[in-house]
């Protein structure tokens, strides 16, 4: 899973353990372990959610300020089924 620069320091401190993603397909598979240096991130859950149950705190939860802020970063390519990830950071020891 890739992150946008400004959302990593959140991911390795564990304040942000969710991710709102569009994509065509689901690109993570739960319990699967996914590159984040100097660690890694740990799928725990992923559910298909609808667009409308993107609400600003789950925004916030993801790291953005709401959600305008959510779809000005989430919303490229051509993707257009909205999928709700749960996941870890374990850092490499």
């Amino acid at each position: 899973m890739l992150f946008a620069k400004r959302l990593r320091d959140g991911v390795r401190s564990g304040e942000i353990t969710c991710s709102i993603r569009i994509w065509q397909r689901p690109r993570v598979t739960v319990g699967k372990e996914y590159s984040m240096p100097p660690g890694h991130i740990v799928v725990d859950s992923l559910m298909g959610i609808g667009l409308s149950d993107v609400t600003p705190e789950l925004a916030r939860r993801s790291g953005f300020m709401g959600v305008v802020d959510f779809l000005k970063v989430a919303k490229h390519g051509a993707g257009e089924r909205v999928f709700f990830v749960e996941f870890q950071y374990v850092a490499e020891t």
